[in-house]
């Protein structure tokens, strides 16, 4: 073992979760060079927060420039950087968002999106989804639902939350198949409203507008459309997490745009400023104007170095086509693996959209099979590949590789993830 892991071991609370045992001396575009000797592919993309790479040059300068100038402000005075990102994001988020407030992490995006639904609203009630991951802090684990491990010891949470289940076709929560279902898990939504809260009381409902950990699941996009409708006829504010979702991750700035989603609050985070700590919520002006001075606020977040950051990784992604992109290659990788799906029965399912791909495991037909991805996991860190799992049995690979990924550089991979699997079975 490594003896910096066996430091971490002695120091660092075993709460923190490391993927791999891997120990990184540096990273840059897709690579991790380790300790050991070994390079990497990183197909994890730090947690899909490195979306135009690691240590990519632009934003490595943008980084370097702005700490000369000013590294932190804390709310006492103004800058430049922050005023320019949230002009930047009028631009690229969805329609009807207009103001933004900065902070620094997806859960502390989401806490701050629940608060500000409340308040506008003045009702209490929040319905998020089954599958869902949300974050960690006591708010938004209390939305989380992906694994009730986030939970355990943590009751009593936040009140007045329900759970709907999420559209995760491939295992339909009200048995149906694809193709002739007519999104009838959407009664459920409908039920919480009969029984346990009527739509009067709820201030907001959650979505990944693409499920994350929960299993890479797309929804079909007639869910998405009720559940706009619904909330619109009811005045509840829809909320579109796009922590993971965002910033080019599906092939456009947010997942809501493959579905003409227009959320009213919109989260953001991970993938925003290249692996540098910053999340956002956007809302309408109508909805962010209702928040006084002083309902909410923060010392770190919006960080000048940060903003420059996120400034400059959306500019790479706009000057090097990264939507496109991986729109296109990310078919391709789709294509080959349901290539693979015909000649291995132990995939369930292929789904995702752009560099955003679920793969399913099974056995038995459809049993959730986690121990062979963690026999393909194994041998894929073996080659040089870091891949991660999701899924409430770790039974879904996903790949999630930085949007600068070449072509040649996926089918490498993807070599690798078959030559892994032909040797687990």
């Amino acid at each position: 073992m490594d003896e910096l892991v066996k430091k971490a071991e002695t120091l660092l609370t075993p709460a923190l979760f490391f993927h791999t045992p891997v120990v990184c001396r540096s990273a840059r575009g897709i690579y991790v060079d380790a300790t050991d000797g070994k390079t990497y592919m990183d197909f994890a993309s730090g947690l899909a927060a490195a979306n135009v790479g690691h240590a990519h040059p632009k934003v490595v300068e943008a980084i370097k420039s702005q700490a000369e100038r000013l590294i932190h402000a804390g709310c006492i005075f103004h800058y430049e950087s922050v005023v320019e990102l949230a002009e930047k994001l009028q631009g690229i988020t969805p329609n009807g968002i207009d103001k933004f407030f900065f902070s620094n992490s997806g859960t502390e995006s989401v806490e701050g999106a629940i608060k500000l639904a409340r308040y506008f609203t003045k009702r209490p009630g929040i319905i998020a989804f089954s599958g869902s991951f949300h974050g960690r802090t006591m708010g938004s684990v209390t939305l989380t639902a992906s694994s009730s491990k986030y939970k355990k010891h943590y009751h009593p949470l936040l009140p007045s939350v329900y759970h709907a289940p999420y559209p995760y076709c491939y295992r339909c929560p009200v048995n149906q198949t694809p193709g002739s279902c007519s999104t009838e898990c959407f009664a459920h939504l409908e039920r919480i409203f009969n029984e346990d809260i009527t739509p009067e009381e709820v201030a907001c409902i959650i979505i990944e507008p693409v499920l994350g950990e929960g299993g890479y699941v797309v929804p079909p996009s007639e869910f998405i459309a009720k559940l706009r409708k619904i909330c619109t006829r009811h005045g509840i504010l829809l909320i579109a997490d796009e922590v993971q979702t965002g910033f080019g991750r599906t092939g456009k700035w947010f997942a809501s745009e493959h579905f003409s989603l227009k959320p009213d609050i919109i989260t953001m985070a991970k993938g925003i400023a290249a692996g540098m700590p910053l999340g956002v919520i956007g809302a309408s002006r109508e909805i962010m104007d209702a928040w006084p001075p002083g309902a909410h606020g923060t010392t770190f977040g919006g960080n000048p170095v940060s903003c420059a950051a996120a400034l400059a990784s959306i500019k790479v992604i706009e000057d090097e086509g990264l939507l496109v992109k991986s729109t296109e290659i990310g078919a391709k990788a789709v294509e080959r693996l349901r290539d693979m799906q015909t000649r291995y029965r132990v995939i369930g399912d292929i789904r995702g959209m752009g560099f955003m791909i679920g793969i399913e495991f099974v056995k038995d037909g459809n049993v959730p099979d986690a121990l062979l991805l963690k026999k393909i996991m194994d041998i894929c860190l073996m080659e040089g590949l870091i891949i991660v799992e999701c899924g409430r049995e770790k039974n879904i690979a996903r790949l999630m590789p930085p949007l600068i990924t070449e072509a040649g550089e996926m089918e490498r991979a993807l070599n690798i993830f078959e030559g892994g699997l032909r040797a687990s079975i």
